[in-house]
């Protein structure tokens, strides 16, 4: 009875969570990344493994969504400016790649015997790599901001767009095919622009005021919704006008990336993207089918030995013409030689529309996730000849812009002391990211040239994607002190390598932190209070050394008594409070109208 109730797919998601739990932690033990567990589980649960899951196109339609919302993470760590910055790797690299790529796989699969149209659509498919491999490559690693990382996600935004007019070849190289006008091509081309403009508009002024909107709601799972809602909605803006959802995903991302709920939307975002990335790879796993790799297996280790082989040696060649280094040029080459997912839609289009039969369907897909398989072996490879060359001292690593060496500062919480310490900090030139939880104060912190983001210091995701990972200091402003005994534990156990810097509101706040052993704390009114005190005391004629003398006593008191409370108590010490200053030579207690005239001037 008990089975009779049960939900729909509850089977297969039990599989699918029970393999991946099982697999994914052996292939990162065993320093193989967490890409090659999941292709390893969706080989063992699949058709063509124990056969507990007889499909994997149900599960790849819904995993695919996982990619969506990759390159809407993505885009939001664009910067339009900084995107602008990359256009000669999107467009100069990344047009080049494919064209000599897929050139040189439509040779060779000539020489090898194919027709020309199927050598076409076998050899351009191929020459696009896997956008999820590789960015999850790089994620793991922490390379993704890195110069060749940006460089290679240049090469695949330039992929990812290309799967159009590729897809658009197929009606013309079908033997099915009619006659194309030239008035459908241009209203087809008319309506995809209409698309892209239509997305990047409503993501530069819709999407902003929308998220202001809802975050005064202060319900973290309306934010979610509104968020799953643009990524996805976004994509299928592209995708029904012919586009890649991925593709309209990142520019949604990218209109959002100078918004002040980024780093939020990456955080709620992150945790359904891993899931369905993670599904998607065992979706792929499930696709490799064993009999046919076993029986053709001198066609597909040819087909892999090509496709690797030749896009590794040209994207190498390509990125050292374009000015990489060589070790990143290898870098490069070694995370992108795969195929990838665009080359599932591309040669299930071919062979519905009659260019080849299912057996080279089947072959072609066998080739695509082999060599998908076999990255991450090369990703290891290099790094293991990398660092026995290093050690040898063929080569070494270096820091190669000061940018890269400039420390970063995480400022939680804007109003007016966080402000003060950001200007002090940009005054150096030292890169300041701040969080606030309230959306007003970081409209107007923004409109004063902040970089400040809508964040809550409670949430570790959130920390972490505002970059607390890569802080050398963070400094906490906030001016609720049990909010900030929550954030302190939360950075101590996520990011112990941090210095915490905190800004106590009294004087038993202070002795909190102290207990707490932040590395630096100050009640948020001391100096001004001694300052205004100075101020004060040069108005009724006091001379400056006594002045002078009288701040440093106070201080040195006011440290005393600050060890006295830790011992005894908030009352402890308070006759420290009224002692007169002792002059320098002179008695305890003599005031100023003691001191002769002369004496005083």
């Amino acid at each position: 009875m008990a089975t009779d109730a049960a939900p729909p797919f509850f089977f297969e998601s039990l599989t699918v969570l029970a393999a991946t739990v099982a697999s994914v932690p052996i292939a990162r033990k065993l320093g193989l990344g967490s890409v090659v567990g999941y292709l390893a589980a969706g080989l063992a649960i699949g058709p063509y493994g124990f056969d507990f899951i007889r499909s994997a196109v149900e599960i790849r339609s819904v995993a695919e969504l996982g990619v969506v919302l990759l390159l809407f993470v993505i885009g939001l760590e664009l910067e339009p400016a900084r995107l602008w910055r990359m256009k000669g790797d999107i467009f100069g690299l990344g047009t080049s790649q494919v064209l000599l790529c897929g050139m040189a796989l439509v040779a060779v699969a000539l020489l090898g015997g194919l027709s020309l149209e199927v050598a076409l659509i076998a050899g351009f498919g191929l020459a696009l790599s896997s956008t999820a491999f590789a960015l999850q490559i790089l994620q793991e690693r922490g390379q993704l901001t890195t110069s060749y990382g940006q460089r290679a996600f240049g090469i695949l935004l330039l992929q990812d767009m290309a799967i159009v007019p590729l897809l658009a070849m197929i009606p013309v190289l079908s033997p099915r095919g009619g006659e194309t006008r030239g008035a459908d091509i241009a209203i087809e081309l008319g309506i995809t622009v209409a698309a892209v403009a239509g997305v990047v508009l409503a993501g530069r002024y819709l999407l902003t005021p929308l998220f202001s909107l809802l975050a005064r709601a202060r319900a973290r799972e309306v934010m979610l919704a509104a968020a799953l809602l643009v990524a996805l909605g976004s994509g299928g803006i592209m995708h029904a006008v012919g586009l890649s959802m991925a593709l309209g995903a990142f520019l949604a991302g990218v209109m959002l990336s100078e918004s002040s709920f980024r780093h939020s939307l990456e955080a709620d975002i992150e945790p359904f993207r891993s899931l369905l990335m993670g599904l998607f790879f065992i979706s792929v796993g499930m696709s490799l089918d064993l009999p046919v790799v076993l029986a053709q297996w001198w066609l597909v280790l040819a087909g892999v030995v090509a496709t690797m082989v030749l896009k590794g040696v040209l994207i190498w060649g390509l990125s050292r013409l374009f000015g990489s280094s060589n070790s990143d040029a290898l870098r490069i080459a070694v995370t992108l030689p795969q195929g990838g997912e665009f080359a599932f839609v591309l040669f299930t289009a071919a062979a519905v529309a009659g260019i080849f039969g299912r057996d080279m369907l089947t072959l072609l897909i066998a080739v695509v996730v082999v060599s998908m398989l076999l990255t991450p072996v090369a990703c290891l490879a290099h790094d293991m000849l990398a660092r026995r060359l290093q050690r040898h001292g063929v080569v070494t690593d270096a820091i190669e812009t000061f940018e890269e060496a400039m420390p970063t500062v995480l400022v939680v919480g804007f109003g007016r002391f966080g402000m003060m310490v950001s200007q002090m900090l940009t005054s150096e030139g030292v890169e300041v990211i701040a969080l606030d939880n309230r959306p007003e104060r970081v409209a107007y912190a923004r409109k004063l040239g902040y970089r400040v983001y809508v964040g809550d210091a409670t949430r570790p995701d959130v920390l972490e994607a505002a970059g607390a990972g890569r802080a050398v200091l963070v400094a906490l402003c906030i001016e609720n002190d049990k909010v900030m005994g929550q954030a302190i534990d939360l950075i101590r156990a996520h990011f112990p390598e941090a210095k915490l810097f905190c800004r106590a509101t009294d004087r038993v706040h202070a002795l909190e932190l102290t207990r707490r052993g932040v590395d630096y704390h100050i009640r948020e009114t001391f100096e001004s209070s001694v300052h205004f005190g100075r101020a004060a005391l040069a108005e009724l004629g006091i001379p400056s050394d006594r002045i002078a003398e009288i701040e440093e006593d106070v201080r040195l008191r006011d440290r005393e008594r600050m060890e006295l409370q830790m011992q005894g108590g908030p009352m402890a010490g308070a006759d420290t409070l009224h002692r007169v200053t002792p002059r320098r030579g002179g008695e305890a207690g003599q005031g100023p109208q003691d001191t002769p005239p002369e004496e005083q001037g």
